[in-house]
């Protein structure tokens, strides 16, 4: 009976968190305020995240959401993480507690996935990501809306330690001394012309080339740092876990290692991350700086190769 629930609500029963990973047809009976299964135990919050694209969110979005901005998760130079107490002050004033189940969805999968890791790295113990994002829903016929972001009452209180994860992500100092263990691997979730060396990715990342010792985890076509095809089925939703576990173990990547993701700032990262959790990696995380950090060091390593 449960996988016959599962088939009928979109859940994917090759996911260990299968609850985390959202099918249109079940957020719609969830707004619909029908039965669903796996539903919110509590209070529930729907974001869209998007990077300066709040005139889109409000030309059409997923009814009852508010619009989230990747603008306020992250600080440039580098686009790593805000602040701790930055962040512990953004999840308040959106009314997020630790015990909150907080749906994210993007007209990007890789914004709402990088929304999604820092707030597991925060502590939220109910992070669930709509597969496929807006496009999925709008495939699916579901009824979009127009205006202004939906009010959310602010919270006093995270009601838990903050982070309460920090383990979900490292720094450069880190970075450089997982490469020295055995037991661990950092995998470089970027395309092959940037891990080889022909492009750095970005307009505003000047080096070229990759960390030695790191993995090539794959990402997508090359030329778009926002593509995830090989994580991917061409309408943007999630491959079989079995297809993905492959496509690391291939590379030297599994389960049982420390293992952390890194890209050129961090979205494709938080969704090579996030697809891990799905299926329960449990030493895992984000190399936050990535090649955009590592590559501004004049100290640091780099590696290019023919190709």
């Amino acid at each position: 009976m449960m996988a016959e629930q599962q088939e009928a609500q979109g859940f994917r029963p090759d996911l260990a968190r299968w609850r985390h990973l959202l099918h249109p047809a079940w957020l719609a009976q969830l707004l619909e305020g029908r039965p669903v299964l796996a539903a919110p135990r509590g209070t529930w919050r729907l974001f869209e995240v998007g990077c300066g694209s709040e005139e889109a969110f409000r030309r059409a979005h997923i009814p009852g959401a508010a619009y989230l901005d990747t603008n306020r998760l992250e600080i440039q130079p580098l686009w790593n993480k805000v602040s701790d107490d930055a962040l512990h002050a953004l999840l308040l004033e959106h009314g997020i507690r630790h015990d909150t189940t907080v749906i994210l969805y993007g007209r990007s999968s890789l914004a709402a996935a990088r929304a999604a890791h820092l707030m597991l790295y925060a502590g939220v113990t109910d992070v669930r990501l709509l597969d496929g994002g807006f496009d999925a829903w709008q495939r699916s016929h579901y009824p979009a809306e127009q205006g202004a972001s939906a009010q959310i009452e602010a919270v006093n209180s995270f009601g838990a330690r903050f982070p309460a994860r920090p383990d979900f992500l490292i720094n450069t100092d880190e970075a450089r001394a997982l490469l020295q263990r055995e037991d661990a691997v950092l995998v470089s979730i970027r395309t092959w012309r940037e891990h080889v060396g022909k492009t750095s990715g970005y307009s505003y990342i000047e080096g070229k080339g990759d960390i030695p010792g790191a993995r090539w985890g794959r990402a997508g076509k090359d030329g778009d740092v926002h593509s995830m095809s090989e994580y991917h089925h061409a309408d943007g939703t999630m491959k079989p876990a079995v297809e993905i576990s492959r496509l690391w173990r291939e590379a030297g990547i599994h389960s049982g290692q420390q293992t952390a993701f890194y890209c050129g700032t961090g979205w494709r990262a938080s969704l090579a991350f996030f697809y891990a959790w799905l299926m329960d990696w449990e030493r895992i995380s984000v190399y936050d700086g990535g090649w955009c950090e590592w590559s501004r060091d004049p100290g640091n390593p780099v590696i290019r190769k023919a190709g």
